[in-house]
């Protein structure tokens, strides 16, 4: 998929090796794309920057994909065209004639400026916020990913808890948290039980232009008594076997990611270092050392320590990013403390203020 700004419209180009049959939806500030297919597509989307695009996302279901293109305002209308051998759908999309305004960095900052910001709530302390259009513009938004979802369901517990029920709930009990207390936007890479690939969670980062990225996972291991917290930054080389054994599982664990084929790995390095997490490394350090020394002193697991390893779901993300494993789901003490409301509470709230502590750094 890729997206382009042409003059008085954006386009939206969907390419295929192989005929699909589609219908349309259109919603107040998005269309979305219903696609049939019983073949399993490897979807890849260009990162773009547009006017009228504000994102672009995807879904899969039984015998469908859905596409969603949201728009950065209410009102457009579209119209479209497509062609066979080889397949490929364009859309154009045109804003109304008068598009609402939706500056929300903006009106943002303008309301932190003029004190009408809702003060934070006695539950957590004040969060230090950063001062100035530098630093506002600085750490204007975050992005949360709750790991697995829909057909993926990640690791599982002795008792049937799921890791991808585990790490949606942390997520949005963080995302509730940061966006009440800090003034920042917080966006997740799903708010609801759906299949989202690697490659389209960093997408979805980067056209948000987030600057924290932070995955959520939930541990597992075939050592029942395997215990404790670890946070993990971006390398090609992984710390110890353990770390790349756990990489390769999240790599491939996905229906439609499959494994990294031989001759695509040097593109991933190239997207590894070229394009992304090089110019963060000492960020998302950082960032790794306050999650982990968080999660250690409020939730009194076993401090497993800060690591790296070649996470797929960090490569593409052009801002410091982490992969939080909270405790593994695989240990039955563990599982149950991860289906517990008040852990998972515990566990935003400790991300929450490691966040804060970061942020203490660059003010």
């Amino acid at each position: 998929m890729s997206v382009q700004d042409l003059a008085g419209f954006s386009r939206v180009t969907l390419s295929s090796t192989v005929p699909l049959s589609y219908s349309f939806e259109k919603k107040p500030s998005a269309l979305v794309i219903s696609v049939e297919t019983k073949v399993s597509l490897r979807v890849q989307q260009a990162a773009f920057k547009s006017e009228l695009v504000k994102s672009v996302g995807w879904s899969r279901g039984k015998d469908e994909y859905a596409f969603s293109i949201e728009l950065r305002r209410k009102g457009f209308s579209f119209e479209h065209k497509s062609r066979a051998n080889p397949f490929e759908l364009m859309i154009d999309l045109k804003p109304a004639e008068e598009p609402e305004e939706t500056a929300a960095p903006i009106q943002a900052a303008v309301r932190a400026a003029a004190g009408e910001v809702p003060a934070p709530s006695t539950a957590f302390p004040p969060a230090v916020r950063p001062t100035g259009a530098e630093e506002t513009k600085k750490f204007r938004t975050i992005v949360i990913d709750p790991g697995h979802g829909g057909l993926e369901t990640g690791a599982k517990g002795k008792f049937g808890a799921l890791e991808k029920d585990v790490t949606l709930a942390i997520s949005l009990k963080l995302k509730d948290i940061i966006e009440k207390n800090l003034v920042f936007r917080v966006f997740l890479t799903r708010d609801k039980d759906t299949d989202v690939s690697l490659e389209n969670r960093s997408a979805l980062a980067n056209n948000h232009k987030a600057e924290l990225f932070i995955s959520v996972h939930a541990n597992g291991s075939v050592r029942k008594n395997a215990r404790g917290s670890e946070t993990y930054f971006l390398s090609l080389n992984s710390t110890d076997e353990e770390s790349r054994r756990l990489a390769y599982m999240e790599n491939t664990s996905g229906l439609l990611e499959g494994q990294i084929e031989q001759e695509n790995q040097d593109d991933v390095k190239l997207i590894l270092w070229d394009l992304a997490q090089s110019a963060y490394l000492k960020q998302s350090s950082l960032l790794a050392e306050n999650i982990q020394v968080g999660l250690n002193e409020l939730l009194g697991t076993r401090d497993r320590g800060v690591k790296q390893a070649p996470f797929k779901v960090l490569t593409g993300v052009a801002c410091p990013a982490v992969l939080v494993e909270i405790a593994f789901i695989s240990n039955p003490e563990e599982e149950k403390e991860l289906g517990s409301e008040q852990f998972q509470n515990n566990v935003a709230r400790a991300i929450y203020l490691s966040l804060i502590e970061y942020f203490k750094s660059y003010s």
